[in-house]
């Protein structure tokens, strides 16, 4: 209940949905049982010898009160009036029959009403908390998605959202229309005999039992089948990103069977989750029978008795009634099966929702304008989870307007020191100061503004040229755009596509080649024009024209900024004021690129020569 009810809080304001539904709700079911109510007097008419005998004698219009007497009272005045003309039973026929007409036209009116009404509930609902699952999922920390199947999270964003929103809306019926439809029939049963209907209610608690047994069991087929999608879509995001590998390595009938096996798995889930769904609609109808036959053995012994209790024009009302009784049963079985398929989605839903984000702004902390002085690093340490360490009691300084460029075998910690300078991780112990201020003390937002970050993957979105360089900022214009490429050496290249700056290059820029794509990432940084940098080996996955034209580009963005560079390539960073050789989380030799030439036995004379040869 409690998760339940937690989902239900993403429709507020739900009175304002829930209001007019209640309205347009109470008088769709008063008009559709009026519809059943009439066939009394219809029978009457059709079957009787003297019509005007056989009615109620109403022969003065009755004083106002909202009462169901009341009602009854004025329809059987007009229908006594009607039936005192020459041709008695046709013109009673008539009005009768023109009543229901206008009860059933306005019966449909305002049930469309109140399905509207709920349609623009389940929408609402479905905003909010799409909204909430995106909006979480992007705050948090770079960590959990290493963790965690995208296919699963793309799932719970979009599949367990869809199936939440329907259990949302499915409440205002379960809750309040059937209910109140049930109260009002067993209303006018009880009118038409209560004995009779006494006898019916005995039954209704054994099939609710019943139904309920069924419904318990749908919560762990439910959660199975969900699971299984995000599996799935795991691994068809992995095969449509990693479709070159695939063929290369000719692992098509590897991914295929990988795929066909979870497909099997979600059939299968699908398959119990379906017939535990199913049996509820089918039991509920064999309940519902046998209630009837049950009707019909008990008020059909009333009617051949002949003793009045229950005439037989009311019997036949009474089962027509009674029918009717059996659909929002149903279709209450139907929406309990669908709330508890969205209380199992919603806990997954929620399991995001609820998963706090590792780095976040302290409540008073400080806005960083501006960088004047130095980054420095204290005896930082750092590990994932509490694992293996990768960073052991780092500490430097990064002077403004300088460079320092790390360098070191792979998985020594460098791409880490990266990451934690625009906080995407904290560290675990230690500090990191911008112009003597903790970062921890500052907004997230703040410190992420003064850096420009090109990684070694370039990161590019299925966008226009211009919206890829000016993202994050739409309001630059055409020429500061311009301005950037051309200083990242992409101008010449933007203007041989197909539209310029209007080009779209398809998914993570597919339609570049690596070197240009790289350029645009440059471009982005540019445009930024921010006082650090941080470049993870931006050149690496190039080859050397591409590398020639991407390292001036980065020469021109790093004129008069302070500089962190991670590179394989140490000719890239000869001119660097300072270099760091980290290994295995340490910073094991600091210099120049001479003075570390001149180290005996040193790590980075050794890779220069491993380099050179």
């Amino acid at each position: 209940m409690k998760i339940y009810l937690r989902l239900l809080s993403f429709a507020k304001p739900i009175e304002k949905f829930a209001i007019p539904y209640i309205i347009f709700a109470v008088l769709s079911i008063i008009f559709g049982l009026l519809n059943f109510t009439l066939l009394i007097p219809i029978f009457n008419l059709l079957f009787s010898d003297n019509s005007a005998e056989s009615l109620n004698k109403v022969t003065a219009l009755p004083s106002f009160t909202l009462s169901y007497e009341y009602f009854k009272e004025i329809f059987y005045y007009y229908l006594y009036k009607a039936a005192q003309s020459s041709d008695q039973k046709l013109a009673a026929l008539f009005y009768v029959c023109g009543v229901i007409f206008l009860s059933v036209l306005l019966s449909n009116l305002f049930r469309y009403l109140s399905q509207i009404i709920l349609e623009d509930l389940r929408i609402h609902t479905l905003l909010n908390l799409r909204k909430t699952v995106f909006n979480n999922a992007l705050n948090l920390h770079l960590g959990y998605f290493s963790n965690e199947k995208k296919g699963d999270i793309m799932a719970k964003i979009s599949g367990d959202v869809q199936v939440v929103q329907g259990s949302i809306t499915n409440t205002l019926i379960v809750f309040f229309r059937e209910p109140v439809t049930i109260i009002f029939y067993f209303f006018a049963l009880f009118k038409l005999s209560a004995s009779l209907t006494l006898f019916t209610i005995f039954f209704i608690p054994v099939s609710g039992l019943i139904i309920a047994t069924i419904v318990r069991k749908l919560k762990q087929a439910t959660s199975d089948a969900q699971t299984s999608m995000g599996i799935m879509l795991s691994i068809l995001d992995e095969a449509l990103t990693g479709l070159r590998v695939i063929k290369a390595f000719n692992a098509v009938p590897y991914i295929q069977e990988k795929f066909q096996q979870e497909n099997i798995n979600y059939s299968s889930a699908s398959r119990t989750m379906v017939k535990k769904n199913e049996m509820a609609s089918p039991v509920s109808e064999l309940m519902g029978v046998t209630v009837v036959i049950g009707i019909l053995l008990y008020g059909g012994a009333m009617v051949l008795e002949g003793n009045n209790s229950l005439k037989p024009e009311e019997f036949i009302a009474y089962i027509a009634i009674f029918s009717q009784v059996l659909r929002p049963a149903k279709a209450m079985t139907g929406s309990f099966s669908q709330i508890q398929h969205g209380i199992t989605a919603g806990e997954r839903v929620l399991q995001l929702i609820d998963t706090p984000p590792a780095i976040k702004n302290k409540p008073n902390a400080i806005e960083l304008n501006s960088f004047e002085k130095e980054i420095s690093f204290e005896n930082v340490h750092f590990s994932y989870d509490d694992h293996k360490t990768i960073l052991n009691g780092i500490t430097f300084k990064l002077e403004r307007g300088k460079t320092i460029a790390l360098v070191g075998p792979s998985g020594g910690g460098k791409s880490t020191i990266s990451d934690l300078i625009p906080r995407f991780y904290d560290p675990t112990s230690g500090s990191i100061k911008i112009d003597g201020i903790d970062i921890k003390d500052c907004t997230m937002e703040s410190v992420r503004n003064l850096m420009g970050i090109v990684n070694q993957e370039s990161l590019l979105f299925n966008d226009t040229i211009h919206n890829n360089i000016a993202f994050g900022k739409p309001n630059m214009s055409r020429e500061e755009v311009i301005q950037a490429a051309k200083i990242a050496n992409a101008h010449n290249f933007i203007m041989e596509t197909e539209n310029g700056y209007d080009t779209v290059i398809g998914d993570r820029g597919v339609k570049l080649s690596g070197g240009q794509k790289q350029r645009l990432s440059i471009a982005r940084a540019v445009l930024k024009n921010p006082p650090i940098l941080i470049l993870d080996e931006a050149t690496s996955a190039l080859d050397t024209e591409s590398e020639k034209l991407v390292q001036d580009a980065l020469n021109n963005l790093m004129k008069n900024r302070t500089s962190l560079v991670i590179a394989h390539r140490l000719s890239t960073i000869q001119n660097a004021d300072e270099i760091l050789v980290i290994e295995k989380g340490k910073i094991v030799e600091r210099g120049t690129h001479q003075e570390l030439l001149t180290v005996e036995d040193g790590v980075y004379s050794k890779l220069t020569t491993m380099q050179a040869l």
